[in-house]
């Protein structure tokens, strides 16, 4: 390093620690969950916190406010839905057997007819299938793997949802004092610049957020609406449970239309219930693509929907459901990112000079 002048190399080794603190906070993924799920949520209740500041509410009784105001909601929807799900579990296991006469009289034997296929849906037939598959592969291992797995997974969610309000609470209490101390960190040369990228990456996130959280409030009560109008039992939850999965594109309405079908053969049968979902979810998809998304979100983000596919696909492979989830905001930042990028190289002698 001896042609590097002295400047050059502390910022060599400045961004060695840097590289090798992302490292250690990738190692300690488990146990910095709480604080990353407790930032996101700040980031969302913060406005409101600031909101009971300015009409002289104390921030410590302000912070408490929001957070009781949000596991309030979390709660409704818990306690909403979980009870359908396990209900309509319940209603699946007892009707698999009408299910399964209904798939020989009508799917077997057009699978005979048109591919020479003889399938018979039995009960016997799925223990058979589910038998071979055990014997296939070591069962003791696998249970064992899974318990393991299970176990591990349940120890951080219970960890996580103990340690969540304490940190959200301190957080939101420090938050313009952290924000402030992150600041002073930035190096001078850089503090115009890196302050302004913030801000625009603030601003269209609130935007996007801002919009998304509408969307989703209008979806919830259509969907609920109009799967109560066409009589369903679970139109409430199933309808709240739609609306608040369109956050995550695709991913979330296909999950939401399977739910209603689902419903929909539990409790009708027939094809009236199935015409029903295919009218209540493919208005609601138009409305959606067509009038809600442009006009309260827009294309704020600036994504195609082959980039939004291929963002949820990308953060999903790298960070499983949570990357799903989080794929837009996320990819708000690296958008933000690529257009500095953009105007550096458009300005830059290697694209202006032959």
């Amino acid at each position: 390093m001896t042609f590097l002048n002295p400047e050059q190399r502390q910022t060599l080794w400045w961004i060695a620690f840097g590289i090798a603190l992302l490292y250690l906070f990738y190692s300690l993924t488990a146990v910095l969950t709480p604080f990353l799920f407790a930032a996101i949520i700040g980031y969302l209740l913060n406005p409101g916190v600031d909101w009971l500041s300015r009409h002289h509410v104390p921030r410590a009784l302000a912070c408490l406010s929001m957070i009781l105001v949000f596991l309030a909601l979390s709660a409704f929807l818990v306690l909403t839905i979980v009870p359908v799900m396990q209900h309509e579990l319940g209603d699946l296991q007892q009707r698999i057997p009408s299910l399964l006469e209904r798939l020989n009289g009508s799917v077997a034997p057009r699978l005979h007819d048109w591919f020479g296929l003889h399938i018979e849906f039995s009960g016997y037939s799925l223990r058979k299938l589910i038998s071979d598959k055990w014997a296939s592969e070591d069962l003791m291992s696998t249970l064992m793997s899974s318990l393991k797995v299970g176990s591990s997974a349940l120890l951080s969610i219970v960890a996580t949802a103990f340690l969540l309000p304490m940190v959200l609470f301190y957080l939101l209490v420090d938050w313009h004092r952290i924000a402030r101390r992150a600041e002073d960190l930035v190096p001078r040369r850089w503090h115009d610049t890196i302050l302004g990228f913030a801000r625009e990456i603030d601003e269209l996130l609130s935007q996007f957020l801002r919009g998304q959280l509408s969307v989703m409030l209008i979806l919830a009560a259509y969907y609920s609406i109009g799967l109560a109008v066409a009589g369903f039992d679970v139109a409430l939850p199933v309808g709240i449970f739609t609306g608040i999965l369109v956050f995550v594109p695709y991913v979330g309405f296909s999950t939401g239309l399977a739910l209603a079908l689902l419903a929909a053969l539990l409790q009708f049968g027939n094809l009236y219930g199935l015409l029903a979902v295919a009218v209540v979810y493919g208005v609601g998809q138009v409305l959606e693509s067509f009038f809600l998304t442009p006009k309260l979100v827009g294309g704020r983000l600036g994504m195609s929907p082959l980039a939004v596919i291929f963002a949820l696909l990308a953060f999903g492979e790298l960070f499983g459901f949570f990357g799903i989830l989080l794929a837009l905001p996320a990819s708000a930042v690296v958008m933000v990112g690529l257009r500095h990028l953009l105007k550096l190289y458009l300005s830059s002698d290697l694209y202006r000079l032959p």
